[in-house]
């Protein structure tokens, strides 16, 4: 099949390089010069394990495209991807104009039918939206008989918009894609709509040979489900976080109960680790939003959601919180070294990251600090630069010379086995601040450490 991705940000890269892969051909369009330029050098400008080798495969296949052409990219597919960005707006609300504008762009040159999937993830109501921009223009091109301009015998070509929220997981975002547990279809019981049905299920055949992993639905239950599932992840980790912190002061281990309640099938094990908060793209703005969709449309006060957010941001300052516990309120003349930048392991991204807020804590009361991460660095430092006393280094024990502590924000695989006796031979004094619980609290002090991590 002919595919189209509109927007090679992370989603919309991963997902047309993985179509793709499967054999269909993929044209992706950006509107910014300078991405599909690294793409077309042969770069990625992303870090997402197995995707750099991916890409290179399906161009030299032939398979996959990039373009800043939009009426080339919207003739090419059948299928047009709106994969582009959803940033938070200041009150929250998910900001639309991006997939309105390539929904405006879609209906300026569209010339026969076209499934336009919604893979942003979106409010519930933005397929209508979308509907009504591709409507508008198709109307202007369109619009109809004994009207000035109308083309005789004109007739607009049909469309159906599909909702097929994406659920991938960054630093593993490949593997999500190849081996889904879900595909959500939302569509209409219109002839549209069921026709737009027949040519995903389609698309979506291969990843279905082994089961059946398609969930068809209406349009707003699928905008919905994408909101409620990761607001359930989120809330289970502040949970976690907030059961940490009790943890702490009640004498208990919150890795001892995490397995403890973790072996109940009815929770299982996932998202139950205790640390320094969520950040990312997907969790912190998609709460935000939902809980901003619920109040302007819903006339809803979402509390539980409310306090999963209060409850994260909180979050993000406990690991500062312990540091000036234990060096006291006034850090000046104290240096930290911190292994993690990105919000999470095997990314890049540094959206909403805690390593954010932990050094921006410890440079207001004064401390210097020295930051190793494998990949994020180059992102890191825009966002830190009005920080003074923050450099970078290029090994996690070259961050560590002359350090007075050391805090990790990220659970990099490298940080799981370090050399404590380096570790401990580098800092001034052998104090780890743990903020992803990475290490055995009775081994870690055996060496002769003083390690304080999350609710342990």
């Amino acid at each position: 099949m002919n595919i189209t991705i509109i927007g090679t940000g992370y989603v919309g890269l991963v997902t047309g390089t993985c179509l793709a892969d499967i054999g269909n051909s993929v044209c992706c369009l950006d509107i910014d010069p300078r991405k599909i330029e690294i793409l077309n050098s042969g770069g990625v400008p992303i870090h997402e394990p197995g995707l750099r080798e991916l890409i290179q495969a399906n161009v030299e296949a032939g398979r996959l495209t990039f373009t800043t052409d939009v009426a080339a990219a919207v003739a090419f597919g059948d299928i047009q991807f709106i994969a582009v960005g959803t940033p938070p707006d200041e009150d929250g609300s998910a900001d639309l104009q991006y997939v309105l504008a390539a929904a405006r762009n879609i209906g300026r040159h569209m010339t026969g039918f076209k499934v336009i999937v919604d893979k942003s993830t979106v409010p519930v109501g933005t397929a209508s939206k979308v509907s009504a921009a591709i409507q508008a223009e198709l109307r202007l091109r369109y619009p109809g008989p004994g009207l000035a301009g109308a083309e005789p015998q004109a007739q607009a070509p049909g469309f159906s918009v599909v909702s097929n929220p994406e659920f991938l997981k960054e630093g593993a975002a490949v593997e999500d894609f190849m081996r889904p547990d879900r595909i959500v279809l939302g569509v209409d019981a219109t002839p549209e709509g069921q026709h737009a049905l027949t040519l995903m299920r389609q698309l979506y055949a291969p990843f279905n040979r082994n089961h059946e992993r398609t969930r068809v639905m209406d349009v707003k239950s699928a905008e919905f489900t994408k909101y409620a599932a990761n607001a359930m992840l989120a809330t289970r980790i502040s949970f976690m976080n907030e059961l940490a912190n009790l943890a702490e002061k009640l004498g208990a281990d919150i890795e001892h109960v995490r397995k403890g309640i973790g072996s109940d099938p009815r929770i299982g094990y996932d998202f139950l680790y205790a640390g320094a908060g969520y950040g990312g793209s997907c969790f912190p703005k998609d709460v935000k939003a939902l809980i901003k969709t619920a109040a302007v449309d819903g006339g809803m006060d979402l509390k539980v959601l409310a306090a999963v957010e209060a409850a994260n941001q909180q979050q993000k300052h406990v690991l500062a919180t312990k540091v000036k516990a234990r060096f006291g309120a006034d850090l000046s003349g104290k240096h930290f070294a911190l292994w993690g930048l990105a919000f999470k392991a095997n990314t890049d991204d540094m959206r909403e990251a805690s390593s954010l807020t932990v050094i921006a804590d410890l440079v207001a009361a004064g401390a210097t600090v020295t930051a190793y991460d494998p990949v994020a660095t180059e992102h890191a430092r825009p966002l830190l630069q009005a920080h003074e006393g923050v450099d970078f280094a290029d090994s996690p024990m070259a961050a560590l010379n002359g350090a007075d502590a050391l805090l990790i924000v990220t659970e990099w695989k490298e940080f799981r086995s370090p050399d404590f006796d380096s570790i401990k031979a580098s800092l001034k004094s052998p104090v780890i601040f743990d903020g992803r619980n990475l290490y055995d609290p009775k081994w870690v002090r055996g060496m002769g450490f003083e390690y304080l991590a999350i609710g342990r």
